[in-house]
């Protein structure tokens, strides 16, 4: 609570305090006290009670540690039932992704390009719901949602590292799909170990490198406004508006960044998508060409849930971003899609559905002979 002054919740700089205070009239040793009141004053300077600890010499802010608010505001009811949701969701995601991360890697049969960025895409999965929903989680049950600032910038790097990651690997996963229906005989020449293990590497140093860059640019600003951030985790577009100056380069520049991103990405995922359907149209065997859509189905379905929601999360014009509904759309990709796309490819795959099954059979049978 601000004492004798008013204070948006967006945390403007303008504190106006109103004081008043006196002094005895008349000289030295004279009279007792007559006192004179003088005009109110409007300070444009700090509060008395800033909304962090304290000026940090390191990053020259006063904003030293930030409040998480994204689900304060709901009853003890709904923050336990959503606790239970959240927690099978987030255990149901880290079993199935851990599941076909052990089998694309120890299941002979799975040894193939497709199931190598499979297997990566699933490691990225894990990196990412871990980064942020464990600490929701945690925060559904406890009273404080404070989270200090180093935490804050470490787990924006993090998202954005594994989010860039995750845009090129899917991109990655087009191509060889259309090498593999338009290219077959010259399948395993063109994407041989080497070159899928350097694919993986280019999709991992460009999310690397964008996720030093959109730290700087999310960061660059002090911060001394609110530090509520309206949301379950540190998302770099609400982050940026409650830093000093003026957020809007920032934001901009992210905008630009994120379009640049998901966009080169689908450039090539539509490219590679254009010559299988054209490859599969000519081609006389209706089998053929079922089964050809039904291999590429489940690639598409994750592609599309993973760009609506980071399409609608950061290539978005901040004066349309709200709290209430940018939260469902965040659930959408640091939980909702990760946890659905081992799903979806276990479903689409005959494959997929036969090594889990002999994965569960052996660790079945060595749980038996251990008893």
């Amino acid at each position: 609570m601000w004492p004798l002054g008013c204070r948006g919740r967006d945390g403007g700089k303008v504190h106006c305090l109103l004081r008043a205070w006196a002094r005895p009239v008349g000289g030295p040793g004279k009279g007792s006290g007559a006192l004179q009141d003088t005009p109110s004053a409007c300070s444009l300077g700090p509060p008395a009670h800033p909304p962090a600890q304290g000026w940090d010499l390191r990053n020259g802010s006063m904003v030293t540690e930030f409040l998480l608010v994204g689900f304060e505001q709901s009853s003890p009811s709904t923050r336990a039932l959503l606790f239970a949701l959240f927690l099978a969701l987030y255990s149901l995601a880290m079993a199935m992704n851990g599941l076909i991360i052990f089998i694309t890697w120890t299941d002979p049969r799975l040894n193939s390009p497709m199931y190598f960025f499979l297997g990566h895409l699933s490691f990225l999965d894990v990196c990412f719901i871990t980064t942020t929903i464990p600490q929701m989680l945690i925060h559904l049950m406890v009273k404080n949602h404070i989270v200090s600032f180093v935490s804050c910038v470490t787990q924006m790097y993090l998202v954005f590292c594994v989010g860039v990651a995750q845009c090129i690997l899917l991109a990655f996963m087009a191509y060889d799909r259309y090498v593999a229906i338009c290219h077959p005989l010259s399948y395993a020449q063109i994407m041989s170990q080497q070159v899928c293990v350097r694919l993986v590497s280019t999709a991992w140093f460009f999310g690397l490198i964008n996720g030093i860059f959109l730290e700087y640019m999310s960061f660059r600003n002090p911060f001394c406004r609110d530090n509520h951030i309206e949301n379950f985790f540190c998302e770099a577009p609400v982050v940026i508006t409650l830093s000093c100056g003026d957020p809007q380069f920032s934001l901009r520049v992210i905008f630009a960044d994120a379009i640049v991103v998901l966009l080169s990405p689908m450039v090539l995922i539509v490219i590679s998508y254009a010559h299988i359907l054209a490859s599969i149209l000519g081609r006389a065997s209706s089998s053929g060409l079922g089964k050809t859509f039904s291999t590429c189905a489940s690639h598409l379905t994750v592609v599309i849930f993973l760009y609506t929601s980071a399409i609608f999360s950061y290539v978005n014009p901040c004066s349309i971003h709200v709290p209430d509904k940018d939260k469902p759309f965040s659930l959408l990709y640091t939980l909702i899609a990760p946890m659905c796309n081992p799903i979806i490819y276990s479903f689409q795959n005959k494959e997929m559905k036969g090594a889990m099954v002999r994965a569960l059979g052996r660790s079945s049978l060595s749980q038996a002979e251990s008893v």
